[in-house]
């Protein structure tokens, strides 16, 4: 789920940026980081980029020949978000529908349990929809589930990660209802 995780990253700072101030100059690379740090999203080795930790090292700057803007190696410590088959998570419920359910859990909003995952759950249609068992649990919009990783992948287009998940299992299911 969460993994630490070490990089070493290029920075590059606009000439217009550079200034004398060896502290200016370490807050724009700082900034500069953080930006790309956030637009990155999300690798497939990694999974989401949710924070940098520590700043272990601003290397020498290089200047590049046509533009003037300089290249800083940077190396840092950082937060990363990945699902793994086979681990239990919990998500919660944000659309059902009459095959299944999506789920969210952390960055990823892409978790879908089928009808066929949960055996003992009918689907009940109407204004609001559920999904509900002999005992009368109910799994309805933003109830908190636990649930069994089946599979995940990467999609690289979207930057970001689907899974599928199971509630085969022991103490899976429903935790609380209305989490949000």
């Amino acid at each position: 789920m969460f993994l630490k995780s070490q990089l070493s990253w290029n920075v590059i700072i606009p000439a217009e940026n550079l200034d004398v101030e060896g502290l200016m100059l370490q807050k724009a690379i700082v900034i500069r980081l953080l930006d790309d740090f956030a637009s990155k999203k999300a690798s497939k080795s990694l999974g989401y980029f949710m924070a940098v930790t520590t700043l272990e090292r601003i290397g020498e700057g290089k200047v590049r020949e046509h533009t003037g803007d300089v290249l800083f190696p940077v190396e840092f410590s950082c937060i990363t978000f990945k699902i793994f088959r086979g681990e239990i998570l919990d998500g919660v419920v944000e659309k059902i529908l009459k095959h299944g359910v999506f789920l969210r859990c952390g960055p990823t909003d892409k978790v879908y349990l089928s009808h066929q995952k949960m055996a003992d759950y009918k689907y009940v249609p109407g204004e609001n929809p559920i999904f509900m068992n002999e005992k009368m649990s109910r799994i309805e919009k933003d109830t908190v589930v636990r649930f069994i990783v089946v599979g995940a992948r990467y999609v690289e287009a979207e930057k970001e990660f689907q899974a599928v998940v199971s509630l085969e299992g022991d103490y899976l299911g429903p935790i609380s209802q209305n989490a949000v």
